[in-house]
C-alpha cells in the first residue's frame, strides 16, 4: 500500500521512503501485538483460539483505529508540504500516509487469521507451558 501511494503520487523509492517503511513496520507490529496479546489472555481464560481472536479484534478495534487515524492525520502536513525541502517531507509522508491506511486495513483482518493459524500449528504448547488447561482447537 505504501509503495502504491508513492507510485500514484509520482514519487520514487528513495531513502526517505524507506525510512517511512521502517516506521510502518513498527506501527503495524504495535497493532498486531495489541490484538495478539488480548487473544492470548482470552485463550488462557478458556476461550478457543477462534473465539479469542474474534473477541480480541472486537475489543481492540477502536483503539487501533483511533491511533492509526491520529497518525495518518499527523503525517498529512508532510504529504501536503510545499516550499523548501518539500520533496523530502512529501516522499516520507506519502509512503507513511498510504502505508498506514493499508497496514490498518490489512492488519485488522489478517492478524486474527494468522493468530488462529499459528495456534493450530503450535497446538497447545503455549497453554501447557503456562499451566492452563488445554482445549480442543476448533
Amino acid at each position: 500500500a505504501a509503495m502504491t501511494g508513492v507510485w500514484i503520487s509520482g514519487g520514487d523509492n528513495n531513502v526517505f521512503t524507506q525510512i517511512g517503511l521502517i516506521v510502518l513496520v513498527g506501527l503495524s507490529a504495535k497493532n498486531a501485538i495489541l490484538i495478539v496479546e488480548f487473544a492470548r489472555e482470552l485463550e488462557f481464560a478458556g476461550r478457543t483460539p477462534v473465539q479469542a481472536a474474534i473477541e480480541a479484534s472486537r475489543l481492540r478495534l477502536r483503539p487501533i483505529l483511533m491511533t492509526s487515524l491520529a497518525f495518518v492525520m499527523g503525517v498529512l502536513p508532510l504529504v501536503l508540504s510545499t516550499g523548501a525541502g518539500a520533496e523530502m517531507r512529501s516522499a516520507m509522508g506519502v509512503a507513511v500516509f498510504a502505508g498506514m491506511i493499508g497496514v490498518t486495513a490489512f492488519g485488522l483482518f489478517l492478524t486474527p487469521v494468522f493468530y488462529v493459524l499459528m495456534r493450530r500449528l503450535a497446538g497447545n504448547r503455549a497453554l501447557k507451558l503456562h499451566g492452563a488447561v488445554p482445549h480442543a482447537i476448533a
